[in-house]
């Protein structure tokens, strides 16, 4: 058959021409169409989605016409996602995902909690202290963006700067546009959510906190998704540097594929930092049922020594706790129904290492920061046991030296010799191991 020759914007304005716009279920079947088509390209990360839509629209003055029907169409799509990847919104049903658990966290979090001070635990409340750098930022968020955040920690690391950044569970984007300020207009950051009510959020403030920062062009896109499968809103394998979490992972009816997706998409040396809930056992399984204990980020929480299996099998052994406290539980009914399991919130970095073993080995290794990272200029805190002072070399055990030397945190440490002699075993205890609290895969 032989091609049209019509322009390509003619034919598309056929397109929708042809179809009868009823109701706005067939809207939405519409935008389905259109979205796979040609007519709207796969854009840069930065591109602007709006000018490209007027340019298809100015592109052939024959149009004219059918310009009233396209404008509907793209209305609705503008209106659905208003993020700066509007043709990539991901409509995912939940029963492929545990659907039930899937359903309860989708209304718990955009229907039932309409603020922090909703929630009936400290499990998703921040008792950290959040560093001074990141408080000028966070006064430039919006209200309603803090408002309606939920978190366990303050899950941003060093060395963000030009980053292409992840933030799973992205919510009202709090750690989004705090994480897009760091990275700078040169950065990336994307969040996934799979909750309309708190993408709605997000979207709104956009160019309002853009305009506050002070960028030119948006660094940041809110892409509806879940967390399980990355592939589906777009996240390549490889592509990222950091993925951030603020305790959203427990939430999820299959960790296991969380985990592995995390682990896809992080470019080699790249870093997982995020804060989340864990338990000192197995939650028993009548526990995960009950929707207010699983939306308080209680009973999905992992048994640690799952989740260090867990890592183990990914190809992960070795993780690090950066920070951890205790959840308290205040409330009378819910403290009732959790007996005599301990949570604890826990800030927990891993890297896509290669190199990393499953027991601290003794190198002979030194590493030493020299202090050249903005917000850390006296000490670099790598987890709860190594805090490196800076100028001040410590010896470190294979993992460790990994771990300062092939990430982005490699410009800051010098680290001396490498594993060609091994002299066995390396003494790497948290300082908290005998009390039984923060103890990682490892260190």
């Amino acid at each position: 058959m032989k091609a049209s020759s019509r322009p390509k914007s003619e034919r598309f304005c056929s397109f929708v021409n042809d179809q009868i716009i009823t109701s706005t279920g067939y809207i939405n079947e519409v935008i389905q169409q259109v979205t796979s088509t040609r007519y709207i390209s796969r854009m840069h990360q930065r591109g602007n989605s709006t000018g490209y839509i007027n340019k298809v629209l100015e592109q052939d003055t024959s149009t004219r016409t059918s310009t009233g029907c396209i404008n509907e169409v793209f209305n609705k799509i503008l209106q659905q996602d208003t993020s700066t990847r509007y043709n990539n919104e991901v409509t995912m049903s939940d029963s492929g995902l545990n659907g039930t658990v899937t359903s309860r966290v989708k209304e718990y979090y955009g229907n039932v909690l309409k603020g922090s001070n909703d929630l009936k635990t400290t499990a998703c409340c921040i008792s950290e202290s959040i560093p001074h750098h990141h408080k000028e930022i966070l006064a430039l968020v919006h209200d309603e963006v803090i408002s309606r955040f939920y978190g366990c920690g303050s899950p941003i690391p060093e060395a963000l700067q030009g980053m292409v950044v992840l933030d799973l569970g992205c919510g009202t984007g709090r750690d989004v546009y705090l994480a897009s300020k760091l990275a700078g207009e040169n950065g990336y950051v994307i969040g996934v959510d799979m909750t309309r009510e708190q993408l709605d959020v997000a979207r709104r403030h956009l160019q309002t906190q853009m305009d506050r920062f002070g960028f030119k062009t948006p660094n940041v896109d809110f892409r509806k998704g879940y967390i399980e499968d990355l592939a589906s809103p777009g996240i390549e394998d490889n592509s990222v540097d950091v993925v951030i979490s603020n305790c959203v992972i427990n939430l999820s009816p299959d960790k296991e594929s969380v985990y592995r997706e995390i682990f896809r998409v992080l470019k080699p040396g790249g870093e997982l930092y995020f804060s989340d809930v864990f338990a000192d056992r197995r939650v028993p399984r009548e526990l995960m049922d009950d929707p207010v204990l699983y939306g308080e980020c209680l009973s999905g929480a992992l048994y640690t020594e799952d989740f260090r299996r867990m890592l183990r099998n990914l190809g992960c052994p070795d993780y690090r706790v950066v920070t951890g406290h205790d959840i308290e539980i205040d409330d009378a009914g819910i403290a009732g129904k959790v007996g005599m399991i301990n949570f604890r919130s826990l800030t927990i970095r891993a890297f896509k290492l290669d190199s990393l073993e499953d027991i601290c080995e003794d190198y002979g290794q030194v590493a030493t920061y020299l202090g050249t990272l903005p917000e850390a200029p006296h000490r670099f805190i790598l987890d709860d046991h190594h805090i490196f002072q800076t100028g001040k070399p410590m010896l470190v055990c294979g993992n460790t030296a990994a771990m300062v030397q092939d990430t982005r945190y490699g410009d800051h440490f010098h680290v001396v010799d490498d594993r060609s002699v091994h002299y066995g075993a390396f003494d790497c205890e948290p300082a908290s191991a005998s009390e039984g609290k923060n103890q990682g895969s490892c260190c």
